[in-house]
């Protein structure tokens, strides 16, 4: 066993990703991108590292041109968006195979009792768990070793993902426990804003979703201008004025939507949009979101088809930025084989 029982001093690192399973949605841009690129730019940490989960959209059946296409889209994204791949690494998660390797450390770590709470497979997999794939299963264990693998101290994820940050804790100290060592960190999940959860445009109760029957429920980051400005004046919304406080819209889940994406594309707290728009109509208010949602998100649009035009551009990246992920992860798995007893 590898001497590793000295208290370990953790660099400070981020580490999250998108899975590219579909088009990218503004509930992607809102709760995850748009994040992502301002911790990079806060300088807070010593490392971001930016990840498309190309192993996790397998978890159930993807048609692989569709997967392909996904992945180019998510990187397009990022980049467009105004990740630096020159200040993060940006990299696709199959070109690093440390990930599936620590995986399956990991998997041998975890308790089965803890993956039956996990309550995110038992939404996705209904009644018919027992058809569904190994991998849906133990995708936590993989998302742990994802933010594990490079001793990552933080992950901004959606509420819905806070579960499985919980679970890399967990992992991350039996682990420790059991090799009587100081080697992975406990990660702390980022969970913050007003757009954490957005929800379709039709109706506030439903998460937007890449896989919604209508194209107008949801705003895909490769909508045009027109695209976008029309689908926030048809947003479904209620026949009451906007109130003054963020309480008051706890029961009318449309206007609690609509605002609070205004929020999120601002940079306001929702107390502060409603402290401009109190009392006032739809009338008024969903045009200044059209609005607002055109200038934010169509120059996003704009770059983000001119990066998917060159593929041999988008490579590039990907492949840069696979090598500097490898440059991390691979001592890591290292010292874990040898902290196991791996001989290699």
């Amino acid at each position: 066993m590898t001497e590793t029982t000295a208290k370990a001093n953790f660099a400070k690192r981020v580490f999250s990703g998108i899975k590219p399973s579909g088009g990218l949605q503004l509930g992607n841009y809102l709760g995850a991108i748009k994040r992502f690129v301002q911790t990079q730019d806060q300088g807070e940490f010593e490392t971001t590292l930016y990840c498309i989960v190309d192993l996790h959209a397998i978890t159930v059946w993807q048609d692989p041109a569709d997967l392909r296409e996904a992945t180019y889209e998510v990187t397009a994204g990022y980049l467009a968006a105004g990740i630096d791949p020159e200040k993060s690494i940006l990299f696709n998660q199959s070109r690093v195979p440390a990930h599936a390797e620590l995986g399956w450390i990991f998997n041998c770590v975890a308790r089965v009792g803890w993956m039956n709470r996990m309550t995110q497979f038992k939404e996705k997999a209904g009644s018919g768990a027992e058809k569904q794939s190994l991998g849906l299963y133990a995708y936590p264990s993989l998302m742990a070793a994802d933010i594990l693998l490079y001793h990552a101290t933080h992950v901004p994820v959606g509420e819905d993902q806070k579960q499985h940050v919980e679970l890399t804790r967990d992992i991350a100290n039996k682990f420790n426990h059991d090799y009587k060592v100081d080697f992975f960190p406990e990660t702390i999940p980022v969970i913050e804003g007003p757009a954490m959860r957005i929800m379709n445009l039709r109706d506030g109760t439903k998460k937007m979703s890449k896989s919604g029957e209508s194209d107008m429920e949801r705003i895909n980051m490769l909508d045009d201008a027109d695209a976008i400005s029309k689908k926030f004046k048809k947003a479904r919304s209620d026949m009451e004025a906007l109130p003054e406080t963020a309480a008051e819209l706890d029961h009318r889940p449309e206007a609690k939507n609509l605002v609070n994406i205004y929020a999120g594309l601002a940079d306001l707290s929702v107390d502060q949009v409603l402290a401009q728009y109190a009392g006032e109509g739809w009338g008024k208010f969903k045009p200044a979101l059209a609005d607002l949602a055109v200038d934010q998100l169509a120059p996003i649009s704009t770059e983000m088809k001119r990066l998917m035009g060159d593929r041999a551009e988008l490579d590039r990246y990907l492949a840069r930025g696979a090598e500097r992920a490898r440059e991390i992860a691979n001592p890591i798995l290292q010292q874990t084989y040898d902290i196991v007893g791996l001989v290699r």
